[in-house]
């Protein structure tokens, strides 16, 4: 499995594991019943511990996507397109939540926010 870390982040390596993961079974890079590496296996392919690998593996589990079988491994959970889609969606909200209310905080209206939003979105 190909992941991107990097210690220049301020994102922690167990999070970027996670995210990253997270972005590949929702996207159907990753489909139901795939089997992830193992926490060794990982660790020793991205150079990084077994405890990090553990904990990005607790927080992908934690939110439903994979799921561990004892003595087998972990495997990518068997989700509904909308349970995908209600996952992505409370995490943006979650993400966007803080920023928007310190944006109102600071006087700037719904309006001009959409627009910013909207301006971003063009960008993809």
């Amino acid at each position: 499995m190909i992941l991107n870390l990097t210690d220049l982040s301020n994102e922690p390596l167990q999070g970027q594991i996670a995210r990253q993961i997270r972005s590949k079974i929702l996207s159907g890079e990753l489909e139901a019943g795939y089997m992830l590496p193992s926490i060794r296996k990982l660790a020793r392919e991205q150079k990084v511990s077994v405890i990090t690998v553990q904990r990005g593996y607790e927080l992908l589990e934690k939110d439903g996507l994979i799921i561990s079988r004892r003595g087998k491994g972990y495997f990518v959970n068997n989700l509904m397109k909308d349970e995908k889609k209600g996952l992505s969606e409370e995490k943006l909200k979650q993400n966007l939540t803080p920023m928007l209310r310190v944006a109102i905080d600071e006087g700037m209206k719904t309006s001009e926010i959409k627009k910013i939003i909207d301006d971003i979105l063009k960008t993809f």
